[in-house]
């Protein structure tokens, strides 16, 4: 007869799993503020965590520390509310970290823990006062899994291999979408340089953004929007990729509406040099402007191309305003000038240049596909080992 049981079946083989709210299994605890300047004052050898998801969270490093030990921790609030980490060792964590320690003597396996909650904390994200937010009363309220220990540390086992080879995969595949994106961007520089456009033009005006495009300001209710359709300046990408899924969504409230062919520009820290041109109906904030073409004689792609390149950047970041969270200059992005050859010269460019940017930034395609699905494998993977329902 066919044995149809599960993997986790077999791993259990007829153990029964205990269920358990995080609080009674462990104690949660805040971080401190620690500022750049105390960053900068205290500077040492243990880590500093905060809330950003680059280079493990890891923001500095100082004198002293705060913990010391193996413990889970979690973003409490902004954007990346609910991402979870394992840490071990001696470090400190900001305030908008929360740290979870497991219970003395009761049978939890740390990463098993982390592994769990790296699934179920996102699911339990609010809206407070319009921003992301999983502070302590609402995670210790999350159900926990408690299989007998040696189900946990296999499980870890199997899931740690399967981290080490994801992310192996993933930062070989990241390291020649790098090259090729390099390789697009020199391209890209070369066909919109001032003396390629200013040959095409044959001499003809330049244009101000300002006599082409206006800044959109009709509204949408957030009930029309979704983790598709709604654009926050957190879930645009830098270095000029477009956009994800949104990880916080509003639920009230009204928002500036964009439609297909707007460019989105977001507008704090423009050095980061986020723009998306826009595929379908959304709404976003006013940390990102929407920008309308009102000129039927140029490609809304060939303008694309033209707030995309280096040079826009470079004059947006010139004129924004502002030291610790500069932001770009509305008034100043409306007087950016630039070359517009015939219509025939802006659909040869486009050509050119979109078939750089399918096969360098496609979803559909090529390596940023092939990184998805590595990702995505390991998702099923992880979940499938930790179907307990």
């Amino acid at each position: 007869m066919k044995n149809n049981r599960t993997f986790l079946e077999k791993l259990l083989d007829g153990a029964e799993v205990e269920w358990k709210p995080l609080i009674k299994v462990a104690s949660l605890t805040r971080g401190r503020v620690i500022s750049k300047e105390y960053l900068a004052d205290n500077l040492g050898d243990y880590p500093v965590y905060s809330s950003q998801t680059v280079n493990n969270g890891e923001i500095g490093k100082i004198n002293s520390f705060d913990f010391d030990g193996e413990f889970v921790s979690w973003t409490t609030d902004g954007a990346n509310a609910g991402t979870v980490f394992y840490r071990s060792g001696k470090f400190s964590i900001t305030n908008v970290c929360g740290l979870i320690k497991i219970q003395n003597n009761l049978e939890l396996n740390y990463k098993f823990l982390f592994y769990w909650l790296s699934i179920e904390a996102k699911n339990h994200v609010y809206s407070g006062m319009g921003n992301p937010k999983l502070m302590s009363h609402q995670m210790e309220k999350i159900l926990i899994p408690i299989p007998p220990l040696p189900v946990q540390t296999e499980i870890v086992k199997i899931l740690d291999a399967l981290t080490a080879l994801t992310s192996e995969l993933t930062s070989e595949l990241t390291s020649e979408l790098t090259l090729r994106r390099k390789q697009y961007e020199y391209y890209r520089e070369k066909l919109l340089s001032f003396d390629s456009l200013e040959q095409l033009n044959m001499g003809g005006a330049k244009k101000k953004l300002i006599d082409v495009a206006i800044y959109v300001k009709v509204r949408i209710l957030a009930d029309k929007l979704d983790k598709e359709n709604y654009v926050g300046v957190e879930n645009l990408l830098q270095n000029k990729v477009g956009k994800t899924s949104s990880n916080y969504v509003p639920t009230d409230g009204a928002f500036i509406e964009y439609l297909p062919n707007d460019i989105l520009i977001g507008n704090i820290r423009p050095y980061l040099r986020k723009i998306w041109l826009s595929d379908r109906k959304g709404g976003t904030n006013g940390d990102v402007l929407v920008i309308r073409l009102t000129d039927e004689n140029i490609l809304p792609r060939y303008l694309y191309h033209i707030l995309a390149n280096e040079h826009f950047f470079e004059y947006n970041v010139k004129y924004s305003k502002g030291a610790k969270m500069p932001r770009g200059d509305k008034a100043a992005i409306l007087q950016y000038e630039f070359d517009v050859p015939t219509f025939e010269q802006q659909q040869r460019i486009v050509s050119i240049l979109d078939k750089f940017e399918t096969l360098t930034n496609s979803i559909t395609e090529g390596l940023p596909l092939a990184i998805e699905q590595s990702q995505k494998r390991y998702e099923y993977y992880r979940e499938l080992l930790l179907n307990f329902s």
